[in-house]
């Protein structure tokens, strides 16, 4: 049976928690899409919507709404909270 002192299994478990790498994605650039000059529609009606139109495509994502994971730069998503309130705006 192999035994190993504590030191020797804290730097075993620093060596392979320093070779694991997880991947993340980048910053998402909130310009992409024009989520940025958007920002101001935070906090208001979703009611304001109905007489926009934006030039990207545009999901409006509301509580219980399926949407996909893809991440899509240029794509508008607008999260409507369950007060009809826009809590998010932001591309993806």
């Amino acid at each position: 049976m192999l035994k190993l002192s504590g030191l020797a299994v804290l730097a075993t478990v620093m060596l392979l928690t320093g070779c694991y790498l997880p991947v993340t994605d980048p910053m998402p650039d909130e310009s992409a899409c024009g989520a940025s000059d958007l920002q101001s529609l935070v906090g208001q009606s979703a009611r304001v919507l109905e007489t926009m139109r934006f030039g990207v495509v545009t999901r409006i994502i509301r509580p219980g709404d399926a949407v996909t994971m893809d991440y899509v730069p240029d794509r508008l998503n607008i999260a409507i909270d369950s007060q009809e309130i826009i809590s998010r705006v932001s591309c993806g």
